[in-house]
This record gives C-alpha cells, sequence and structure tokens, in this order.
C-alpha cells in the first residue's frame, strides 16, 4: 500500500473516531442532564430505589458526576491533536460499565430491558473506539 493509501485509511479512520467520540458526548451528556432533572424516573427505571440523602447523593455522584465527565472527556478527546490516551481512557470508562454488569449477571442474571439495551450500546461504542484506536 502506498503511502498516500495509509494516509488517507489512517485519516478516514480519525474522522470515524471522532464521531464516535461526538456520539458518546452526546449520549452521556444528554443522559447526565436527564438524570439532573429527572432522578426520580430514571432511576425508578433502571431499577435504582432512592431513599434518602444517601441514596440521592450517590445517584448524583454516579449518574451525573462520572456521566457528566465521561462525556467532556469524550469531548476532549475528539478535538483534533489531542493525545490519543484520552480516546483510550474514554473507552475504558465506557467500557467498565458493561463489565460491571457481566460481573453482575454472573450472581443475579442479565440485565432487562433499557439496562439491557443500554449495555449493548455501551459495549458497542466501547468497542468500536477500540477498534479505531490510531496506530502508535
Amino acid at each position: 500500500m502506498s503511502v498516500q493509501a495509509v494516509a488517507v485509511a489512517s485519516s478516514r479512520k480519525q474522522a470515524w473516531q471522532r464521531r464516535v467520540l461526538h456520539l458518546i458526548a452526546y449520549a452521556y451528556g444528554l443522559s447526565a442532564v436527564a438524570c439532573l432533572l429527572f432522578a426520580d424516573e430514571l432511576a425508578a427505571g433502571m431499577g435504582i430505589f432512592l431513599n434518602g440523602v444517601n441514596g440521592y447523593s450517590q445517584f448524583y455522584a454516579s449518574h451525573v458526576g462520572v456521566w457528566g465527565a465521561t462525556a467532556l472527556l469524550a469531548l476532549f478527546a475528539s478535538r483534533q491533536g489531542e493525545p490519543p490516551i484520552l480516546g483510550d481512557i474514554t473507552a475504558m470508562l465506557v467500557l467498565a460499565q458493561p463489565a460491571g454488569r457481566l460481573y453482575a449477571a454472573i450472581s443475579f442474571g442479565l440485565p432487562q430491558g433499557f439496562v439491557l439495551f443500554m449495555c449493548a450500546i455501551e459495549l458497542t461504542v466501547g468497542l468500536a473506539l477500540l477498534l479505531l484506536r490510531s496506530a502508535r
């Protein structure tokens, strides 16, 4: 393959990686805002029952805080010229969730409904990011 063909392929790969990172940023950002505005409804839909100050604090920390941080990290990683490690860290954060769900599935069974859908999406975009990693 010629040098020019390799450069074009690499450029296309980076463009797709940026698209996936933008998708992650939008999805996690909107999810964090939705959890901020509709905590009780979204928690109930995920099978989480918020009870007292600590329950809300933990929900906001994990769903608003961590998801918001994941969205910002994906947004930063999508900028041209940023170090590739930011995309790798984003992939690890996204893939940590289905990994945790897999661990829970061993003891309690597979998630159901919307949570199973979320798991499939997380797994898909996390693996897509790993497949689109730039050559070092």
